[in-house]
């Protein structure tokens, strides 16, 4: 994401954050900080492209889908691995392919990176969200993923 495309990262972005219901059941966990704390890390991403990047879907140049990758580094890798959130496709245009066109273009990028590993999660409640991946050649890790806000 360019500065130019900050825009529509943040409606897509702020669209998902508020009408996802899975997301609003653990809001809170995350230390959700509303549209002030989005608006923060959309910046942080412009500045610190080192750290992570938003990645967009396109449909005849315009933005239609976003997500986020962050880096880390893996001690079973041994190298740069990403950690995939925040997945999403502008309401009403699901299951035209748009994701999985999206997720495909990120792991070439990733690959580019030198990232050798994804990592995302999922809801509990949310199978179609895990059937997603799946089809993308995720497998479930048989965890659970915690947070500790600071």
């Amino acid at each position: 994401m360019g500065a130019a495309d900050r825009e529509a990262a943040f409606g897509l972005f702020l669209a998902f954050l508020q009408a996802d219901p899975h997301y609003q059941d653990v809001a809170s966990v995350y230390g959700d900080g509303g549209p002030a704390a989005l608006e923060r890390a959309l910046d942080l991403f412009v500045a610190r492209p080192d750290l992570g990047f938003v990645w967009m879907g396109r449909r005849g140049g315009e933005v239609v889908a976003c997500c986020v990758a962050c880096f880390a580094i893996s001690t079973s890798r041994g190298t740069l691995v990403a950690k995939l959130d925040d997945v999403n496709v502008r309401p009403g245009l699901e299951g035209q392919g748009i994701g999985s066109a999206m997720l495909a273009s990120l792991k070439d990028e990733l690959r580019l990176a030198g990232a050798t590993r994804i990592d995302t999660a999922t809801h509990f409640d949310n199978p179609g969200a895990r059937r997603f991946y799946e089809r993308h050649g995720f497998a479930s890790l048989r965890e659970e993923r915690l947070s500790c806000l600071l």
